[in-house]
């Protein structure tokens, strides 16, 4: 399919502006097939793999639907995590750029209320928010939804699965009958579709650049006793050597000791599941994309919403049941042109996964060995960096540039020495290269940012 352009589209001009100053010039196929229909005003199943452009495909379509001189909550996007509602804020407002006066609030579970009732004091005109927070302030009278005119599930599989569906199914209730619903995920089981029948209006259902490219993904399988999985993992971690591997584990209690393992026999690894506290998962993250760790174990479930977008490599400790699932987990990798490598264990007794996996795909599985000489310790490959964090962020005012600026002006570092920054409200991370850590803690405790000290420390 050729690219077509965004200006081909019947776009407000503000919008045409804003994606040409962000450099857009082209659709993706997920964007190009389900604009259209988004902006005739019609109900939208969109599919496509992760990091397909399908947040800017919906943000463009709601964004043409409001309207900033009135203002009540015209748009509602829902979410299954806080990391993906963050990704979704920040793509919509930078979507909306060229907009003046355009307001939007995210309401996410595991953090204060105070702030957000202080959001919502006066209308917004969109929301983005997980279903259980966003149904709090509903109840609570805070939020009011009477005059919406776009709602938005993303991730619909997993915010219409057992967790969610009522949640989900009760803010939905809220909501005027005259709304357009648009649902988008990279997969969408029978049962999800089941569930949009009752929810949408003859949607147009769109699949679109949701099979693993074989140009840009190398993708094996290898067949171990399940006794030797684990020595099986580590095996295939020291060989290949990826700069990241997310490893993707069935349950929470696997993660865990996965983790636990592969933190025994020395590699640099972190875990991400359902019982670590927001700020730990925040922390996490920032660790695993900043390249200060380079194993993260997570279950299907964590890893929902994640935006890592230079993933070396995805490792199956064990085949999902659904290959759906496996297709997702295989997207995460190769994204934007770039080369990527799946590599997946299974036992004799998930041979049938497999085999579901080939029908799926169309393919005929590439399935290597790992010689049982091979499963011995080895030395693991170490990160050059570690995190620091200062405790200053956002609302002191403290942007990536000052930290930069007083980490090669006071502290005295080249710019090649620092990584990836990161900022939230109150704290910013950044990688620093080992040798120089000790250096920096002590010189960056010592020196003034913007005029005034912060508590710096050592994530570990």
């Amino acid at each position: 399919m050729e690219a077509k352009p965004f200006s081909t589209l019947s776009l407000k001009p503000e919008l045409l502006q804003a994606l040409d100053s962000l450099d857009f010039k082209l659709m993706t196929p997920i964007q190009a097939a389900s604009l259209p229909p988004i902006l005739e005003g019609r109900d939208v199943i969109g599919q496509a793999r992760t990091g397909s452009g399908k947040t800017a495909a919906y943000g463009l379509g709601l964004l043409s639907r409001i309207d900033p001189l009135q203002t009540k909550t015209q748009a509602l996007v829902l979410c299954p995590t806080r990391e993906l509602a963050d990704q979704i804020s920040k793509e919509i407002r930078r979507l909306a750029r060229c907009m003046p006066n355009v307001k939007l609030s995210v309401l996410s579970g595991g953090i204060a209320k105070r702030p957000q009732l202080a959001s919502l004091e006066y209308d917004p005109h969109i929301v983005v928010g997980m279903a259980g927070r966003v149904l709090e302030h509903i109840e609570l009278g805070t939020l009011k939804l009477d005059d919406l005119r776009v709602l938005v599930l993303d991730e619909a599989d997993r915010m219409l699965d057992s967790d969610f569906e009522d949640v989900s199914r009760a803010i939905v209730d809220k909501t005027p009958r005259s709304r357009q619903t648009l649902f988008f995920s990279a997969t969408f089981p029978d049962a999800v579709r089941g569930v949009s029948r009752k929810l949408q209006k003859q949607p147009e259902e769109i699949s679109i650049d949701n099979e693993v490219s074989a140009s840009t993904v190398e993708q094996t399988f290898f067949e171990v006793d399940s006794n030797r999985r684990m020595d099986a993992l580590a095996h295939l971690l020291t060989q290949h050597r990826p700069e990241s591997a997310l490893v993707f584990c069935h349950t929470k209690k696997d993660a865990q000791e996965v983790e636990s393992q592969l933190a025994a026999r020395g590699y640099s690894v972190l875990g991400l599941h359902g019982n670590i506290e927001q700020r730990e998962r925040d922390e996490v993250l920032v660790r695993f994309t900043n390249g200060s760790c380079r194993v993260l174990v997570a279950t299907d479930v964590a890893a929902r919403g994640l935006d890592i977008k230079e993933l070396a490599a995805v490792i199956s400790y064990e085949l999902p049941e659904d290959a759906d699932l496996h297709v997702h987990r295989v997207g995460r990798t190769g994204r934007a042109g770039r080369s990527g490598l799946a590599l997946h264990l299974f036992t004799p007794r998930e041979r049938s996964r497999l085999t579901e996996i080939e029908q799926r795909l169309g393919i005929k599985a590439q399935i290597g060995k790992i010689p049982m000489t091979a499963l011995l310790p080895d030395r693991p490959v170490q990160p050059f960096a570690v995190t620091l964090c200062v405790d200053g962020g956002r609302s002191d005012k403290l942007r990536p540039g000052d930290l930069l600026g007083a980490l090669t002006g006071d502290v005295g570092v080249i710019k090649e020495a620092v990584g990836k920054i990161s900022t939230f409200d109150t704290r910013t991370y950044f990688a620093i290269d080992k040798k120089l850590a000790k250096h920096v803690l002590q010189r960056l405790r010592e020196c003034k940012i913007k005029g005034k000290k912060f508590r710096v420390r050592e994530i570990d």
